[in-house]
């Protein structure tokens, strides 16, 4: 009977052995490195954010936006390494300020901040019981700054208490009827946008405060052939305040 062959012993792939071993050994380096990098930045005294160095927080871009809000997103943040600041949470922060549209936190070697702000832009007022507020083209509310004046239009139609969307929708009729008029718009006090098909606007012609149901488009045709009838117009019917202008070559006293 034939006998079975003896198997041989398997032998060890050293080479295989030692790369395996060579690659453990370098992801155990690279971790204990960045491990010790770690503690090194996030605990060495040059590191850290200083309530006695003025330019330690550095914030660029302020006009409007209160500097105090934004200071104090980084109040836990002082008397610690620049490198235990939560970039994104900072800045998600920063973005819940009224008058901030963007922003950017960026850490500069060795222990300083830069915050730098892009404000938002107001384009008209609105009005609540509560008071008058800002508005931009987004449609957020902006709470007027005590030290600035603006000159701009008052958008009535806008609720505090209605969707984002809605508010927009009627902030961009009211760019559109801007945009249109050109140059006449500066004779605009208001624009109703309550109604974006019936939009209707307030102006002073002939020092007489007038009320003016423009429709949803033509503005500027429709305004200046108003601003060249009303002289005749206002001696038929002296004590009309309302006109509707909502076909085009045609008005029609309203009161």
């Amino acid at each position: 009977m034939a006998r079975e062959p003896k198997k041989q012993p398997g032998r060890v792939n050293w080479r295989l052995t030692f790369a395996i071993a060579a690659f453990g050994a370098v992801g155990v380096s690279t971790a204990v490195a960045g491990y010790r990098a770690s503690l090194y930045v996030t605990s060495d005294p040059q590191f850290t954010l200083s309530q006695d160095r003025k330019d330690a927080l550095t914030i660029l871009g302020l006009t409007y936006a209160s500097r105090p809000k934004v200071q104090r997103v980084f109040t836990a943040d002082f008397e610690r390494s620049i490198f235990s600041v939560p970039l994104a949470e900072r800045r998600r922060r920063l973005l819940a300020i009224d008058w901030v549209e963007d922003a950017s936190v960026a850490r500069v070697w060795p222990d300083r901040l830069v915050i730098r702000i892009r404000e938002r832009t107001p384009v008209a007022f609105v009005s609540f019981r509560s008071g008058p507020l800002l508005i931009d083209a987004q449609g957020v509310l902006l709470e007027p700054p005590a030290q600035a004046q603006f000159s701009f239009p008052v958008l009535s139609g806008v609720r505090e208490d209605e969707p984002d969307a809605d508010r927009r929708l009627r902030v961009r009729a009211f760019l559109q009827v801007q945009e249109e008029m050109g140059y006449l718009a500066k004779e605009i006090s208001e624009v109703d946008a309550s109604d974006s098909e019936n939009i209707r606007i307030v102006s002073q012609v002939d020092g007489r405060v007038v009320t003016l149901l423009m429709g949803d488009g033509n503005y500027a045709r429709r305004f200046q052939n108003f601003l060249s009838h009303y002289p005749e117009i206002r001696k038929r019917s002296p004590q009309a305040k309302v006109f509707d202008l909502r076909l085009d070559g045609r008005i029609t006293v309203k009161e």
